[in-house]
């Protein structure tokens, strides 16, 4: 593959596709999830559902056709999503009388039903969650992170008041930087976008944003608070306890398959994926090795530690049918598609007694690699695998850490945006975030929640701080 160094968007457009994770779909901007990159998503998708439940939401389904009213009936929000709507306006081989747009998010579907289904204060909060597919013509597709059709989870509930909205509109973003710290290995920073960032027709747009391993940011989950907008457009309302007519808070909030892109780029290396092993769909792969009977005999004694981890309840795969290969290109594969430890059974191996263990990265200097009693692997196992996603997490923050830094003037500025992030004043004016964008491509990420407290002036404008602390700056997907 191309090396990071040389092309990082040519060595993820390449790796994608040889990993196995996805293929090009028929229509520019589409993808095919293949069954190895669909697990990855599977697995975080059970995760974060469970955690959706437990949690109150209840999940429905509702029609990916909308009609065009609907979103016009909140006029920021149809604004905001304009340029990227596919609408459909034949169908059964006659026009519509009216356009049908493909939901590209269903804040104006969801929202007619509520209005319908809530009367009373009692009926609050509403708690939904939908699993589904979008669409948003994407003029710069790339898989996984920006296609034209993509997979998501969007939650969407109504609440009394603002303080229940801001409670819920919090916890889901609380909800989204565990998924990815605790699955994805990934050290997301939370907190609060610009106005100039703020999802069309939100009141307050909530995110978190992870370090690439080119320095750029990637918007890995949102959460919105919509105050009454949304509301007002669609008479969600309810009967208050002195019987008065109120209009309900509401919020949405998402997480999609960008996340798999976020996964690959904030791991990866020249050699192909590495695979957090709550993520993995296979944590472990054992390749026999011998030919004829040898390799018969060591076949089957993978197969047996093939059960014996399974029963650990280890994502387990014994590569025993594919004889024309080599023992040498299936490691090599196996590498490439991340998966994180590798184990070789051999007859040296299985004469001492032992079974040789490589993780996809050394989680210490020089131990990448090393033998194991065969009848102690099953148990030390899920230690390895748990080293192994603590080891992704510490890197990639040291990593974050390393490619960001506080600047003050408007030439460290630029400097620092060319490959990671800067911690920056701003005045908070749209047209100064316009005007950086224009000059160095870097957008404000990020306001973050755990910085400290400080003032000082615009790295731009030199006008006074509107924030009362730094706010992250970088390049985008």
């Amino acid at each position: 593959m191309t090396p990071q160094s040389e092309d990082f968007s040519a060595w993820y457009n390449e790796l994608v596709v040889k990993a196995q994770l996805v293929d090009r779909g028929p229509v520019r901007g589409t993808m095919v999830i293949r069954p190895y990159g669909y697990r990855v998503w599977e697995l975080l998708q059970a995760d974060l559902d469970r955690r959706i439940k437990e949690a109150g939401h209840d999940n429905a389904v509702f029609p990916v056709f909308i009609p065009e009213s609907y979103l016009k009936r909140e006029a920021e929000h149809v604004e905001g999503f304009s340029p990227e709507l596919a609408v459909v306006t034949i169908a059964g081989g006659k026009e519509l009388e009216e356009p049908l747009v493909v939901r590209p998010t269903s804040e104006t579907v969801i929202g007619e039903y509520m209005a319908k289904w809530i009367e009373s204060h009692r009926d609050l909060p509403l708690l939904l969650n939908q699993w589904a597919n979008v669409v948003r013509w994407e003029m710069r597709p790339r898989m996984f992170l920006r296609t034209t059709e993509f997979l998501w989870q969007e939650g969407h509930t109504a609440h009394i008041d603002e303080e229940d909205a801001m409670r819920e509109t919090m916890w889901a973003l609380e909800t989204y930087a565990a998924v990815a710290r605790e699955l994805a290995a990934m050290p997301v920073v939370a907190g609060e976008k610009t106005p100039g960032e703020r999802f069309a027709g939100a009141v307050r747009t909530f995110t978190i944003e992870a370090m690439m391993r080119d320095g750029r940011a990637l918007q890995a989950g949102t959460s919105h608070y919509l105050g009454t907008n949304f509301a007002k457009a669609f008479e969600i309302q309810y009967q208050d306890e002195e019987g008065r007519l109120q209009l309900a808070h509401t919020t949405s909030w998402g997480m999609s398959t960008r996340m798999i892109g976020g996964v690959i780029m904030t791991h990866g290396d020249d050699k192909g994926l590495v695979l957090p092993p709550r993520l993995a769909p296979y944590q472990v792969v054992i390749v026999p090795i011998g030919r004829k009977e040898q390799g018969e005999r060591a076949a089957a004694e993978a197969r047996r530690l093939g059960a014996a981890i399974k029963a650990m309840g280890i994502r387990v795969h014994v590569d025993d049918n594919r004889p024309q290969l080599s023992p040498g290109y299936k490691f090599n594969e196996w590498e490439m598609r991340g998966v994180p430890v590798r184990i070789e059974l051999g007859m040296r191996d299985l004469e001492n007694g032992v079974a040789t263990v490589v993780r996809r990265l050394p989680t210490v200097e020089g131990q990448g690699k090393e033998q194991i009693p065969l009848e102690k692997v099953p148990e030390l196992l899920p230690g390895v695998l748990a080293d192994f996603q603590a080891f992704l997490l510490a890197r990639a923050e040291a990593f974050r850490d390393e490619h960001t830094a506080d600047v003050d003037s408007w030439d460290d500025f630029t400097a620092q945006v060319a490959g990671g992030w800067a911690n920056a004043f701003h005045c908070g004016r749209g047209e100064c975030e316009d005007e950086i964008k224009a000059d160095t491509a870097a957008t404000p990420r990020v306001i973050p929640q755990q910085a400290p407290e400080e003032t000082g002036v615009c790295v731009k404008c030199g006008r006074p701080s509107a924030y009362g602390k730094r706010i992250l700056f970088g390049k985008a997907y």
